[in-house]
Protein backbone atom coordinates (compact mmCIF):
# COMPACT_ATOMS: atom_id res chain seq x y z
CA UNK A 1 0.00 0.00 0.00
CA UNK A 2 1.57 3.18 -1.20
CA UNK A 3 1.47 6.55 1.02
CA UNK A 4 -1.08 8.32 -0.48
CA UNK A 5 -3.50 5.53 -0.23
CA UNK A 6 -2.66 4.75 3.60
CA UNK A 7 -3.06 8.49 4.22
CA UNK A 8 -6.87 8.64 2.23
CA UNK A 9 -7.58 5.46 4.40
CA UNK A 10 -6.53 6.78 7.49
CA UNK A 11 -8.26 10.23 6.85
CA UNK A 12 -11.16 9.06 5.84
CA UNK A 13 -11.35 6.43 9.27
CA UNK A 14 -10.73 9.78 10.79
CA UNK A 15 -13.61 11.33 9.52
CA UNK A 16 -15.65 8.62 10.30
CA UNK A 17 -14.38 7.15 13.81
CA UNK A 18 -12.52 10.08 15.17
CA UNK A 19 -13.26 8.67 19.22
CA UNK A 20 -12.34 4.97 18.20
CA UNK A 21 -11.43 3.25 21.18
CA UNK A 22 -11.26 -0.44 22.96
CA UNK A 23 -14.73 -1.25 23.62
CA UNK A 24 -13.96 -4.32 26.32
CA UNK A 25 -14.73 -2.25 29.82
CA UNK A 26 -12.22 -2.64 31.98
CA UNK A 27 -10.77 -0.59 34.86
CA UNK A 28 -6.98 -1.69 35.20
CA UNK A 29 -4.83 -3.40 32.74
CA UNK A 30 -5.74 -6.80 34.75
CA UNK A 31 -9.26 -6.26 34.11
CA UNK A 32 -8.22 -5.92 30.18
CA UNK A 33 -5.94 -8.61 29.79
CA UNK A 34 -9.44 -10.54 31.21
CA UNK A 35 -11.64 -9.40 29.21
CA UNK A 36 -9.39 -9.96 25.47
CA UNK A 37 -9.05 -13.58 26.45
CA UNK A 38 -12.39 -13.63 27.21
CA UNK A 39 -13.01 -12.28 23.92
CA UNK A 40 -12.06 -14.85 21.65
CA UNK A 41 -15.20 -15.87 19.30
CA UNK A 42 -17.16 -13.82 21.32
CA UNK A 43 -18.70 -10.44 20.62
CA UNK A 44 -17.30 -7.30 22.97
CA UNK A 45 -21.03 -6.68 24.24
CA UNK A 46 -21.02 -9.96 25.28
CA UNK A 47 -17.67 -10.06 27.02
CA UNK A 48 -19.12 -6.57 29.02
CA UNK A 49 -22.05 -8.34 29.82
CA UNK A 50 -19.97 -11.25 31.87
CA UNK A 51 -17.34 -9.11 33.04
CA UNK A 52 -19.91 -6.67 34.87
CA UNK A 53 -20.88 -9.46 37.40
CA UNK A 54 -17.07 -11.24 37.51
CA UNK A 55 -15.22 -8.55 37.96
CA UNK A 56 -17.73 -7.47 41.16
CA UNK A 57 -16.98 -11.09 42.33
CA UNK A 58 -13.32 -11.55 41.84
CA UNK A 59 -11.98 -7.66 42.04
CA UNK A 60 -8.53 -8.49 42.35
CA UNK A 61 -5.78 -10.70 40.50
CA UNK A 62 -5.89 -12.49 44.29
CA UNK A 63 -9.49 -13.02 43.99
CA UNK A 64 -9.71 -14.59 40.70
CA UNK A 65 -6.47 -16.88 41.59
CA UNK A 66 -8.26 -18.17 44.26
CA UNK A 67 -11.38 -19.09 42.84
CA UNK A 68 -12.47 -22.57 41.76
CA UNK A 69 -12.31 -23.40 38.36
CA UNK A 70 -15.58 -24.60 38.22
CA UNK A 71 -16.92 -21.02 40.01
CA UNK A 72 -15.09 -18.84 37.41
CA UNK A 73 -17.00 -21.28 34.42
CA UNK A 74 -20.47 -20.81 35.90
CA UNK A 75 -19.65 -17.07 35.62
CA UNK A 76 -18.38 -17.02 32.20
CA UNK A 77 -20.66 -20.25 31.06
CA UNK A 78 -22.45 -18.08 28.57
CA UNK A 79 -19.57 -17.54 26.07
CA UNK A 80 -18.02 -20.09 23.70
CA UNK A 81 -14.91 -22.03 25.35
CA UNK A 82 -15.99 -21.26 28.35
CA UNK A 83 -14.54 -24.37 30.09
CA UNK A 84 -10.64 -23.53 28.64
CA UNK A 85 -10.77 -19.84 29.42
CA UNK A 86 -12.27 -20.75 32.86
CA UNK A 87 -8.69 -23.06 33.29
CA UNK A 88 -6.32 -20.45 31.96
CA UNK A 89 -8.05 -17.32 33.79
CA UNK A 90 -7.38 -19.47 36.65
CA UNK A 91 -3.58 -20.12 35.69
CA UNK A 92 -3.09 -16.78 34.31
CA UNK A 93 -3.73 -15.51 37.48
CA UNK A 94 -1.66 -17.55 39.89
CA UNK A 95 1.06 -16.90 37.57
CA UNK A 96 0.65 -12.93 37.46
CA UNK A 97 0.10 -13.08 41.39
CA UNK A 98 3.02 -15.09 42.21
CA UNK A 99 5.90 -14.28 39.64
CA UNK A 100 4.70 -11.10 38.69
CA UNK A 101 3.94 -9.40 42.08
CA UNK A 102 0.32 -9.06 41.05
CA UNK A 103 1.07 -6.63 38.32
CA UNK A 104 0.51 -7.58 34.66
CA UNK A 105 3.99 -7.45 32.57
CA UNK A 106 4.23 -5.16 30.28
CA UNK A 107 7.23 -7.35 28.58
CA UNK A 108 6.12 -9.01 24.96
CA UNK A 109 7.68 -12.06 25.34
CA UNK A 110 6.68 -12.26 29.37
CA UNK A 111 2.78 -11.82 27.77
CA UNK A 112 2.60 -14.07 25.22
CA UNK A 113 3.98 -16.82 28.02
CA UNK A 114 0.66 -16.28 30.00
CA UNK A 115 -1.90 -19.32 29.51
CA UNK A 116 -4.70 -18.21 26.90
CA UNK A 117 -2.29 -15.17 25.55
CA UNK A 118 -1.69 -14.94 21.95
CA UNK A 119 0.15 -12.53 20.12
CA UNK A 120 -3.48 -10.38 19.28
CA UNK A 121 -3.86 -10.29 23.23
CA UNK A 122 -0.73 -9.28 24.01
CA UNK A 123 -0.81 -6.65 21.32
CA UNK A 124 -4.08 -5.02 22.42
CA UNK A 125 -2.44 -5.44 26.08
CA UNK A 126 0.58 -3.41 25.14
CA UNK A 127 -1.19 -0.83 23.27
CA UNK A 128 -4.26 -0.03 25.38
CA UNK A 129 -2.81 -0.80 28.72
CA UNK A 130 0.31 0.34 28.57
CA UNK A 131 0.30 2.57 25.39
CA UNK A 132 3.04 0.95 23.39
CA UNK A 133 2.42 0.87 19.71
CA UNK A 134 0.86 -2.40 18.46
CA UNK A 135 -1.56 -3.54 15.87
CA UNK A 136 -3.71 -6.53 17.13
CA UNK A 137 -5.60 -8.23 14.29
CA UNK A 138 -8.72 -9.38 14.58
CA UNK A 139 -11.51 -10.76 12.48
CA UNK A 140 -12.10 -7.39 11.27
CA UNK A 141 -8.62 -5.92 11.00
CA UNK A 142 -7.87 -8.75 8.89
CA UNK A 143 -11.05 -8.29 6.60
CA UNK A 144 -10.46 -4.45 6.35
CA UNK A 145 -6.92 -5.09 5.86
CA UNK A 146 -7.68 -7.17 2.62
CA UNK A 147 -10.41 -5.61 1.19
CA UNK A 148 -8.61 -2.47 1.40
CA UNK A 149 -5.32 -3.82 -0.10
CA UNK A 150 -2.88 -3.34 2.55
CA UNK A 151 -2.52 -7.53 2.69
CA UNK A 152 -3.82 -10.29 0.35
CA UNK A 153 -6.29 -12.10 0.28
CA UNK A 154 -3.96 -15.69 1.53
CA UNK A 155 -2.18 -14.12 3.52
CA UNK A 156 -1.57 -15.13 7.40
CA UNK A 157 -2.66 -12.96 10.72
CA UNK A 158 0.43 -12.67 11.14
CA UNK A 159 1.83 -11.36 7.69
CA UNK A 160 -1.41 -8.80 7.42
CA UNK A 161 0.27 -7.49 10.85
CA UNK A 162 3.52 -6.84 9.15
CA UNK A 163 2.14 -5.55 5.92
CA UNK A 164 -0.33 -3.20 7.87
CA UNK A 165 2.30 -2.09 10.22
CA UNK A 166 4.62 -0.90 7.19
CA UNK A 167 2.35 1.07 5.60
CA UNK A 168 1.05 2.92 8.63
CA UNK A 169 3.29 5.13 10.63
CA UNK A 170 4.37 3.40 14.72
CA UNK A 171 2.98 6.40 16.11
CA UNK A 172 -0.46 6.09 14.91
CA UNK A 173 -0.60 2.17 15.35
CA UNK A 174 -2.61 2.49 18.45
CA UNK A 175 -5.35 4.41 17.16
CA UNK A 176 -5.42 3.16 13.54
CA UNK A 177 -5.71 -0.19 14.97
CA UNK A 178 -9.42 1.00 16.42
CA UNK A 179 -10.58 2.53 13.93
CA UNK A 180 -9.66 -0.55 11.55
CA UNK A 181 -12.13 -2.11 14.07
CA UNK A 182 -14.70 0.07 14.13
CA UNK A 183 -14.81 0.17 10.26
CA UNK A 184 -15.26 -3.44 10.16
CA UNK A 185 -17.92 -4.13 12.83
CA UNK A 186 -19.83 -0.95 12.33
CA UNK A 187 -19.48 0.08 8.36
CA UNK A 188 -17.61 -2.17 6.28
CA UNK A 189 -19.51 -5.59 7.85
CA UNK A 190 -18.42 -9.15 6.80
CA UNK A 191 -21.82 -10.07 5.06
CA UNK A 192 -23.19 -6.66 4.64
CA UNK A 193 -21.05 -3.56 3.80
CA UNK A 194 -22.36 0.03 3.85
CA UNK A 195 -20.95 -0.46 -0.23
CA UNK A 196 -23.03 2.68 -1.61
CA UNK A 197 -21.76 5.32 0.86
CA UNK A 198 -18.07 4.18 1.11
CA UNK A 199 -15.82 6.66 -0.24
CA UNK A 200 -12.90 3.71 -0.45
CA UNK A 201 -15.24 1.66 -2.73
CA UNK A 202 -12.66 2.20 -5.64
CA UNK A 203 -10.13 0.89 -3.52
CA UNK A 204 -11.71 -2.60 -2.26
CA UNK A 205 -10.43 -6.18 -3.67
CA UNK A 206 -12.97 -8.15 -1.87
CA UNK A 207 -15.28 -10.09 -4.52
CA UNK A 208 -18.55 -8.38 -2.36
CA UNK A 209 -17.90 -5.22 -4.51
CA UNK A 210 -18.56 -7.08 -7.74
CA UNK A 211 -21.69 -8.31 -6.19
CA UNK A 212 -22.85 -5.07 -5.24
CA UNK A 213 -23.09 -3.64 -9.04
Amino acid sequence: MNKEKTQRVLDYFEELFPDASCELNHRNVFELIVAVMLSAQTTDKKVNEITEHLFVRYPTVQAMAEAPVEDLEQEIRTIGLYRNKAKNLHKLANIILTEYDGQVPSNRRQLESLPGVGRKTTNVVLSVGFDVPAFAVDTHVERISKRLGFAKKDDDVLTVEKKVCRSIKKDQWNKAHHQFIFFGRYFCKSQNPNCQECRLFDMCKDEIKYRKK
